[in-house]
This record gives structure tokens, C-alpha cells and sequence, in this order.
């Protein structure tokens, strides 16, 4: 079904706003967000496509949408993980959805599993797990539970800004600090920062390893490709400041995309290098679903005449297509240009050092599950 209305009309029938679809010339993408407009998830059966009925009450100036935060309570809190190609057993996201805005993240589809957007409703829309502390610790008490490091930032970022004031993933780390479990986190945040007291002493240990993910170090472009992400240059100085406190740190190159940041690569592995970091990766853009439609909306009103050049490329490291779903290759692509991607991100480590010593497995030996000390005290 289809359903054509005015702009910002209320829907009396289904009790909804109707939201801007593919018209990007009618409406200004709102301001401080990612997504120029909110399309409908991939399960849902309904379409509103907003459109200018004459009356001249569009706004023209670029709007604002505020930011939404409701409590959700969990029944569990750790998910699991067997895909070959990702470096990690498990993980834990202490919210849903991520005010960070980045257009290209492939996380965006998971908020149709909610009836809500993957566009404007995904990074406005955010679930805050209130209990995600007490269901960790009560899921590592478990007697089958076995150690592996838990990965933090895998699908939203941990410290997005929700969590100056919620910090939930503060209570998650007094968790694992407490019983010595290791972890890695990935973010695009200098808010980590805030918990090198607990950081640090699990670094001493072998139990954390952070990485900072930097597509940019264009300060304009990471404006527009990652709205509320932390600037570039305080990601860089989170890499300092982390370093040099002796946690382990590395630097992300997340994603490549091509004809608009891969001539960046070299930029940000010199500079992170030059901040403390020993290890660096990368992935390829990934755009999966609604993703590919977001991120080809975002292209037409930041970079019109780069658009067309820029989804080609993408094309032409995924076989044709504008996604590649397969084990191995939906990281890192394929193809010449792939290739000549890999190359340059290996020759510049070399030359700067990343990556240069074997990476040393975080200790599993040292976990100790909440509450076995007071259990023998009883005795």
C-alpha cells in the first residue's frame, strides 16, 4: 500500500506522522542528523511518500529532530556470534539505535525489528537496557558459562552521546572489571576517555584492547558522514590518551569508501601512528537493505556530482551489486580496486609499523564469576 500526503500531516487511520520519503528537492535533510529521510523498514507493508501539495508550507530551512530515549528492560544481554569472517565469539550492545547519525552503518536495518525506521527513527529513536548490568552479571554466574572477550561497539556505539548520561556501559565494565573477564571496544567516541580508571588496570592484566574507528580526518566530511560522532581530531588525541596510559589501542579505517575517503587511508594510519597506535584495520563500505538507498540519498544532496562515480566504484568491488552478503569478501570486496585497497593499507603499515608484532590474546585465565568469593565465604 501507498499512502501520498503532505509533509509532516498526521495519518488519523494509522496514528502516525507521515515521514519524507524519496523527495530529497522538497525537503532539507534535518540538521545535526545523518539521514536525509526516514523510509519505511523492509517489513512493513505500508509506504508514505511525502510531496509538495502547493500550499507553500514546506520548510525551508533545515529542522530539527529531537531525540527520543525510551527505557527498555532485557532478558538477556550477551549475544552470540559463529560467522568465520568476524574476530569475536561474543558481544554486547547497551543500546539500540545510535545517535552517531553515520549514514553509512549497516546497523541501521536492525530498527525495523522494532516497526521503526532505519533512517531519521535510528539514530532518534534510541532504547536505553536499564538492567543490562544486572542481567550481565547474572548470565556470567551461570555455571556453563565459558570466558571468551566480549566485544563492545559491534552494532551501535557503546558511547554515543546517550551515554554521558545513562552509562550503561560504565555498569557493564565495573561488571567485567570486578570479575576480570576481558573485552575489546570499538568506537567512534573520545567518551572512552572517561573510563580509563577501569581501562587501565584491566589493561595491566591483559583483560582490554580498544580501537578508535576514523574514516576521516576531513573535518567537514566526518561532520556530514558522521553528524555526532566525535570530531577526528579528538578521536586522535583518544588514541593519545589512551596509549599513554598503557591500553592497548588501535585505529580502525571504517569503511573505505571509495572516490570519497579512500585517498584518506594513508592520512589517518600516519596520524594514529603518531598518537600511540600499534594496530590498524579496515573494512570496505557495506550497504545492506535500506542502507544502500540512505546512503545513495546522502550522496545526491552532499555530493551530487561525485554520486554517481562513487556508486560505480562501490559496484564494481561488489560483483555488480551495491551489497555483498558473502563470508569473506563483505569486509574487505573484491576485484582490482579491492585489491589495490589491501595494497595500500599493507604497504603503509609496514612502512609506519602497525601491526608489526603479534597481537597477544586477551587473558581468559583471570575471569572469576560475580559472587564466587562471597559464595566460599559463606564456608
Amino acid at each position: 500500500m501507498r499512502i501520498l500526503a503532505p509533509s509532516g500531516t498526521r495519518c488519523a487511520t494509522l496514528g502516525l506522522y507521515l515521514n519524507a520519503s524519496m523527495a530529497h528537492d522538497i525537503l532539507q535533510p534535518p540538521r545535526g542528523r545523518g539521514a536525509t529521510f526516514n523510509p519505511e523498514g523492509r517489513f512493513e507493508n505500508i509506504e508514505r511518500e511525502a510531496f509538495d501539495d502547493g500550499w507553500g508550507d514546506l520548510p525551508e530551512e533545515p529542522r530539527r529532530v529531537a531525540t527520543l530515549v525510551s527505557d527498555e528492560t532485557v532478558r538477556s544481554i550477551i549475544s552470540h556470534n559463529d560467522s568465520p569472517d568476524i574476530p569475536f565469539t561474543q558481544s554486547i550492545n547497551p543500546y539500540r539505535g545510535c545517535e552517531h547519525g553515520c549514514i553509512y552503518c549497516y546497523a541501521r536495518p536492525s530498527h525495523g525489528f522494532l516497526n521503526l525506521s532505519p533512517g531519521l527513527d535510528f539514530e532518534t529513536r534510541l532504547f536505553a537496557k536499564v538492567n543490562a548490568a544486572a542481567v550481565l552479571r547474572r548470565e556470567l554466574a551461570k555455571p556453563g558459562y565459558r570466558c571468551d572477550p566480549i566485544a563492545f561497539g559491534t552494532n551501535t556505539d557503546p558511547y554515543q552521546p546517550l551515554e554521558r548520561e545513562r552509562g550503561i556501559m560504565r555498569s557493564l565494565l565495573e561488571v567485567l572489571a570486578e570479575c576480570e573477564h576481558p573485552l575489546t571496544i570499538t568506537t567512534k567516541s573520545a567518551l572512552v576517555e572517561r573510563d580509563l580508571d577501569l581501562l587501565a588496570p584491566m589493561a595491566r592484566k591483559g583483560l582490554a584492547r580498544v580501537y578508535l574507528s576514523i574514516t576521516t580526518l576531513d573535518r567537514e566530511m566526518a561532520r556530514s558522514l558522521e553528524p555526532r560522532a566525535s570530531a577526528p581530531r579528538r578521536r586522535m588525541e583518544a588514541i593519545r590518551r589512551l596509549t599513554g596510559e598503557g591500553v592497548p589501542t588501535g585505529v580502525m579505517t571504517a569503511p573505505v569508501i571509495p572516490f570519497l575517503t579512500d585517498d584518506q587511508i594513508e592520512a589517518v594510519l600516519e596520524a594514529a601512528a603518531a598518537a600511540g597506535a600499534r594496530e590498524a584495520g579496515y573494512l570496505i563500505l557495506r550497504l545492506p537493505f535500506e542502507v544502500k538507498d540512505l546512503f545513495r540519498a546522502w550522496l545526491q544532496h552532499h555530493y551530487p556530482l561525485k554520486a554517481a562515480h562513487v556508486l560505480s566504484r562501490i559496484r564494481e568491488m561488489r560483483g555488480g551489486a551495491e551489497n555483498d552478503p558473502n563470508f569473506g569478501t563483505r569486509m574487505t570486496g573484491e576485484g582490482v580496486l579491492a585489491e589495490l585497497i589491501a595494497k595500500r593499507f599493507r604497504v603503509a603499515c609496514d612502512r609506519l609499523g602497525l601491526n608489526r608484532e603479534r597481537r597477544r590474546a586477551l587473558d581468559c585465565s583471570r575471569f572469576s564469576p560475580p559472587g564466587a568469593g562471597a559464595q566460599i565465604e559463606l564456608f
